[in-house]
């Protein structure tokens, strides 16, 4: 995820650097996709406050808790990586607290795909019910159980490393890799475990609320239209729960591609970073800000409302 590819995967490229300009369009590339993306989801977030009847909506709630998590996550990575080129090492205390914002955020995305997923399923087969099951109180109780079961694997890293540890090693710089500052082996088996349970259910709940949602929309011809977009909402999620499950095979793609493409280890890790950190934060957006018509239109109306009073106060109108 840096120029220098520090990777116990490829030891041997640990000093290899990219030249100043290509760092330079690198990073240039991943801030200004940063930029892009916070204002949208900036927007996004805006939008839904503005209006009770989003955060009155179990569904809202948790797909803006899904952009504001994306955000955060956004964030923390492109931070990492441009610090990556700009001190190559970091203390191991702040490389801590970078990986595990990370990966917890990284968690919920899943999870969270899972819960939504429900809500829909909830709202097409038990509409009846919906409204008792699905209240806003719970909503909430749900997104702390998705942030519980999230933290709850991972926090033990920092307790291993901390027992295992002497308190020196978290004064020292380190090049900020996951297996650099959490190096007991028995946590790199440990997270294959909980990644194999996780994405197992949440590919299970996809499947089943997906399946449920096609049969009632075959059984009530009144609720197709709605049926049929509910499936493809899941079937979108599918395809976001697929490109988050690229971060866990990703570097077994890079060994093979280095093996096909020797040489191009650098260019190699830059493109998987886009493709597998950057490009599923697009989906998000997609989902609820173009697709959904209840949200689209409020979203277009914050937009016009922004553009007017940005003219308004434009001192060139004043003239």
């Amino acid at each position: 995820m840096s120029s220098s590819v520090a990777n116990t995967t490829f030891p041997q490229f640990m000093l290899i650097r990219d030249t100043y300009t290509t760092a330079f369009v690198k990073n240039l590339i991943v801030v200004l996709v940063w930029i892009t993306l916070s204002y949208i989801n900036s927007t996004l977030v805006a939008t839904f406050f503005r209006h009770q009847t989003f955060y009155e909506d179990p569904r809202y709630i948790l797909f803006i808790h899904m952009v504001i998590n994306d955000a955060i996550q956004l964030t923390v990575t492109i931070t990492l990586f441009v610090l990556s080129y700009i001190f190559y090492k970091i203390n191991v205390s702040f490389c801590c607290f970078f990986i595990l914002v990370a990966v917890f955020t990284t968690r919920n995305t899943p999870v969270n795909l899972a819960s939504m997923a429900i809500e829909r399923y909830i709202a097409i087969c038990e509409p009846l019910r919906h409204s008792q099951i699905c209240t806003v109180r719970r909503t909430y109780i749900v997104i702390g159980w998705i942030w519980f079961i999230c933290v709850a694997p991972d926090i033990t890293d920092l307790f291993v490393t901390l027992a295992t540890e002497s308190l020196s090693f978290f004064h020292e710089s380190v090049f900020c890799l996951r297996q650099n500052v959490f190096k007991d082996p028995i946590l790199a088996y440990k997270r294959q475990a909980f990644d194999i349970i996780y994405f197992s259910c949440v590919f299970l709940i996809l499947v089943f609320t997906y399946l449920r949602i096609m049969f009632a929309a075959r059984a009530l011809s009144t609720e197709k239209m709605s049926a049929q977009r509910a499936r493809n909402t899941i079937l979108l999620h599918g395809a976001q729960l697929a490109m988050c499950m690229l971060s866990y095979i990703s570097p077994s793609v890079e060994v093979v591609l280095h093996l096909i493409f020797p040489g191009r280890i650098l260019e190699i890790r830059y493109a998987n970073y886009l493709i597998v950190y950057i490009l599923p934060r697009f989906l998000s957006p997609i989902i609820y800000g173009v697709r959904d018509k209840k949200f689209r239109k409020h979203f277009k109306m914050y937009l016009l409302s922004n553009r007017l009073r940005f003219r308004a106060v434009d001192p060139r109108n004043n003239k």
